[in-house]
């Protein structure tokens, strides 16, 4: 479901500004406004369809239905571009200076424009928050062995996501590009289709979760019942908080332990007395709250510092994603005969993704494991760490890349020409390669450190915040631009990458990576892994068999 529901995704990307602008008639300030508000409210709104999995539907509900939501957005899209009423008479061939005297797209069509499109953004972001958790969950996270084929799922789940954007920005940037945009759009309609159809085909065969309620309620809980008990003395002995400790028989489920971090939310476990006896029974859960709940708490906490250390490198590879192209515009795109379309140049970090991820799940994750004795070779927390220092690398490669370039523009004298240069756009596949490398452990290791360490009820919406990451990464990108134009009094402001400065700004993208890198070992470095508890109760009536599991690592 992935591959196929990404391809479509992907495709449209890093291909819908050509559309904006040339079909819908939209400036390049607004087309790339619609692109980049369109991507980041994509993986905005995965924490709602988290929230929504984990609270209302299961995750096997919450993928189906918001994949028929992606379809209808698609099928929309498909029919106002085939009918030429739904749109303004395009204004291809007309010179960007003479574009206002094209007819801009009405209300009415932009409002159907921009129903598909944010009917295709809600419903993938319902997709991708609750899609890895389902997967995941097919496997029990306490047992060693199946702990290593969980991480050699979120392994193949990421080479499905990028088999899936390979076709999408080859394929199907081809399709729009050469048949028309109601074709490449019908083509993504399928694809979803499909997608939803392979996914209901093993619906007998899944292990589904059962909503526990809204992870977000009982964290407030947590914070309104510390608040009221703040003058409470918190007791040393965690037997004298309030814990849950029955089970129906057969069930078993989690019961996290306390740790030392963040104390001042125990006060919400406090069990009040009434001359010497317990009132706990009376309590709200506004007023009283178990150690799990507040251990779920304290989880989200400890989380929140090392997503924020992940959203700089996301800022990169929107720098990569952007300026990358730019470049690759000024130079020699031939291959064996064939021009490379500008669009599917990020088909070459996907190629090396493709290749790298079975190497790293069938050769060094084995091999790690031998030296570790950790079921997924490393930590989940180094696997991100990884990531970040190759990020730093990849930034400082494009900045010396770009010096190279710029080298050959002022040796051919070539600087203000807009003739492609004698230089391959392969050397920018240096930079590529290493970014995708750090894309591959940074994003699996996130899917994988955030479900595996939060609770039973909150895998979806952890999940979620994995992918939020990127939104901010894209948010926060023009932001950077624009501080670094202004203090730098314009390496950026030329509109011509011969006369910029942008190996300058690659080089300072990889210190502050490098600084970014630092923070985050500081944040890893704090963080607990959570301790779990497991309880069972025999059917029989026997005493309860415990079992404690640190999950470090696994």
């Amino acid at each position: 479901m992935e591959g196929l529901e990404n391809m479509a995704f992907v495709s449209n990307a890093i291909s819908l500004v050509t559309y904006f602008y040339g079909y819908m008639n939209f400036s390049l300030t607004k087309s790339a406004t619609s692109l980049t508000n369109f991507m980041g409210t994509s993986f905005l709104l995965t924490l709602f369809g988290g929230f929504i999995s984990d609270t209302f539907l299961s995750r096997f509900k919450t993928c189906v239905l918001f994949g028929f939501i992606e379809l209808l957005g698609y099928a929309i899209l498909t029919v106002q571009a085939h009918f030429h009423q739904l749109r303004p008479i395009p204004c291809k061939g007309v010179a960007p200076d003479h574009m206002n005297q094209c007819d801009a797209a009405n209300g009415s069509q932009e409002a159907i424009l921009f129903t598909g499109l944010y009917l295709v953004a809600f419903g993938t972001s319902g997709v991708k928050s609750a899609l890895p958790a389902l997967g995941a969950d097919q496997f029990d996270e306490k047992d060693p062995k199946e702990a290593a084929y969980l991480s050699s799922f979120f392994n193949w789940f990421l080479f499905s996501l990028t088999s899936g954007a390979i076709i999408g920005v080859t394929f199907l940037v081809w399709i729009s590009t050469n048949q028309g945009w109601e074709w490449s759009f019908a083509v993504c309609t399928i694809s979803v289709l499909f997608s939803i159809l392979f996914l209901c085909m093993g619906k007998s065969l899944y292990r589904t979760n059962v909503p526990k309620g809204s992870p977000i309620l009982r964290i407030a809980q947590v914070f309104v019942a510390a608040i009221r008990n703040r003058n409470l003395p918190i007791p040393e002995m965690t037997d004298e908080l309030h814990e849950i400790h029955d089970k129906e028989a057969g069930k078993q489920d989690e019961i996290l332990e306390r740790t030392d971090q963040f104390r001042f939310l125990d006060t919400a476990a406090i069990v009040r007395t009434n001359n010497g006896a317990s009132t706990s029974i009376t309590l709200g859960p506004w007023s009283l709250c178990t150690v799990t709940q507040i251990e779920e708490t304290k989880i989200l906490l400890r989380m929140l510092p090392i997503i924020l250390s992940t959203v700089f490198m996301n800022t990169c590879l929107a720098q990569l994603q952007t300026f990358t192209i730019q470049q690759s515009t000024t130079m020699d795109t031939s291959f064996i005969g064939f021009h490379i379309p500008g669009p599917s140049i990020p088909v070459i970090p996907l190629l090396f993704m493709f290749v790298l991820i079975p190497i790293y799940d069938r050769i060094f994750v084995p091999l790690a494991r031998k030296i570790t004795g950790i079921p997924t070779g490393i930590r989940y927390l180094q696997r991100i760490g990884v990531g970040l220092v190759l990020s730093a690398i990849s930034m400082a490669v494009a900045g010396f890349v770009e010096t190279h370039r710029k080298s050959v523009a002022i040796e051919h004298n070539m600087v203000d020409s807009i003739e492609p240069l004698p230089m391959s756009v392969f050397w920018l596949g240096f930079q590529y390669a290493i970014f995708g490398a750090a894309d591959m452990f940074t994003l699996v290791g996130l899917l994988e450190f955030f479900y595996a360490e939060s609770s039973a009820g909150m895998k979806s919406l952890s999940t979620a915040i994995s992918w939020c990451s990127l939104a901010f990464g894209y948010f926060m990108s023009s932001v950077v631009v624009a501080i670094v134009n202004k203090v730098s009094g314009g390496w950026l402001a030329n509109n011509n990458l011969n006369r910029d400065k942008l190996n300058y700004f690659y080089w300072l993208l990889a210190v502050l990576s490098i600084v970014n890198f630092v923070l985050y070992l500081v944040c890893a470095s704090w963080y607990r892994y959570k301790k779990v508890e497991v309880k069972q109760v025999e059917n029989s009536g026997e005493a309860d068999a415990k079992g404690k599991a640190e999950l470090v690592g696994i």
